[in-house]
């Protein structure tokens, strides 16, 4: 099932509070147990849209994509130009982390500098019918 997931920048060096004001909104399947369901985004890849929210920046627009690579074999990215990888940004073992509200997951902006997220809301999305080929 799709869901809406809200990350929120989490407590660091420079955000002692976290801030509500960096971060992702993204549509994604998720598992029962709140992992990315690869299955499910083969089926839906289309949908699964991600919004990158940062003060002083426009809102960038991108897709979640699973490519081949990395430490478990596979990465989750953010895609935000289909015809470039400089400006992709990379999940940090996205597949290994939960979605739930509470959690915390690592992405690697397009500089490769590793931002810490909180996960601060999940809901379901209504499911459209399925996409073709």
């Amino acid at each position: 099932m799709l869901h809406h997931i809200t990350l929120h920048l989490a407590r660091s060096k420079d955000f002692p509070e976290g801030s509500p004001r960096h971060g992702y909104e993204i549509t994604a399947p998720l598992d029962e147990s709140g992992h990315l369901d690869q299955a499910e985004w083969r089926e839906r890849r289309l949908q699964c849209r991600v919004r990158r929210f940062w003060p002083g920046e426009p809102d960038r627009q991108g897709r979640l994509v699973h490519r081949a690579g990395g430490a478990d074999g596979a990465t989750w990215m953010i895609d935000y130009d289909l015809d470039r990888v400089t400006d992709d940004e990379a999940g940090y073992r996205l597949g290994k982390h939960r979605f739930v509200p509470g959690e915390y997951v690592t992405i690697q902006d397009e500089d490769e500098k590793l931002h810490t997220f909180q996960v601060v809301a999940v809901k379901g999305a209504a499911r459209p019918e399925k996409e073709k080929a």
